[in-house]
């Protein structure tokens, strides 16, 4: 008889280890776009910085700083944060402009120019008219304008400095008839100009100008009018934040600089701010 076995057969498999599954894999993809775009960002750094002048990176670096207003003095004093009081440049607070207004100088060497010669000089720098200028029209980046109070500007810079001119329209007055009292859109153009003042340090003149009255009145209010009015509009400035030393020259022309052929024209119903070359308040 044959004899049988019981252990099983022994059965040996052989794998086949296949190489290209980690080289067909996107993770090293993720990783080299990722290298790509920093090298990218990194070259782009490299350039502007030697494409860009030294006032030009200091104007760009005041454009981000912070604006929140924060007490300059380092300590010494006896109030709190050493300081008079809480809140020592406490008009900031209250008018926006931020702590650029009380430090003047590095804002203006950023843009190039040094502003209202501070020696004595009677000319403000054109590039400072212009910037202002472009502001009050809405050209450029974030505009302080709206479409609105555009309709109601018009700027132009003269020898004496540059002329703001705000105007009635037949639907939108300055004032309401035969009054000082300024309207709502009077109140917002007196809020933009102060708003843009702060951009310079000029001394300001303001203008009033009013259309012609019907010759048959007994008693023609042109000179009381565009006096009452360029007052008003002092008075809104001031309180609007404008500081008081700003203000050089308050002035009625009465209905004498006509802009419209039309005498009785809404469009002469006026108010030219002027911002001067000369009479700085800081002069």
């Amino acid at each position: 008889m044959g004899t049988h076995s019981n252990a099983a057969p022994i059965i040996i498999k052989r794998k086949k280890s296949g190489g290209g599954d980690g080289h067909h894999g996107g993770a090293w993809k993720v990783a080299y776009a990722d290298f790509v775009t920093a090298m990218m960002a990194f070259f782009m750094l490299m350039w502007l910085l030697n494409a860009t002048t030294e006032k030009q990176r200091k104007g760009l670096a005041d454009y981000f700083s912070d604006t929140i207003p924060v007490n300059p003095v380092s300590g010494g004093g006896d109030g709190s944060f050493g300081g008079d009081s809480m809140f020592s440049e406490n008009t900031l607070v209250t008018n926006g402009t931020g702590g650029v207004n009380r430090r003047r100088a590095d804002a203006e060497r950023s843009r190039g120019s040094t502003g209202v010669d501070r020696q004595g000089g009677d000319r403000a720098p054109f590039e400072e008219f212009k910037t202002l200028e472009a502001v009050l029209q809405g050209r450029g980046g974030e505009s302080l304008v709206s479409e609105q109070l555009r309709k109601h500007i018009v700027t132009r810079v003269t020898d004496e400095g540059l002329i703001v001119e705000l105007f009635s329209t037949d639907e939108s007055p300055l004032f309401e008839q035969g009054t000082d009292r300024p309207t709502t859109l009077m109140k917002d153009l007196a809020n933009l100009i102060v708003r843009a003042s702060d951009m310079v340090t000029n001394g300001i003149a303001v203008g009033g100008h009013i259309r012609a009255h019907p010759v048959v009145l007994a008693r023609n209010p042109v000179w009381e009018l565009s006096t009452a009015r360029a007052e008003r509009t002092r008075v809104l400035f001031e309180g609007q934040g404008l500081k008081p030393e700003r203000i050089q020259r308050v002035t009625g022309h009465a209905d004498r600089k006509l802009t419209d052929s039309n005498p009785m024209a809404a469009r002469n119903d006026r108010i030219e701010v002027t911002f001067l070359r000369s009479a700085s308040p800081q002069g």
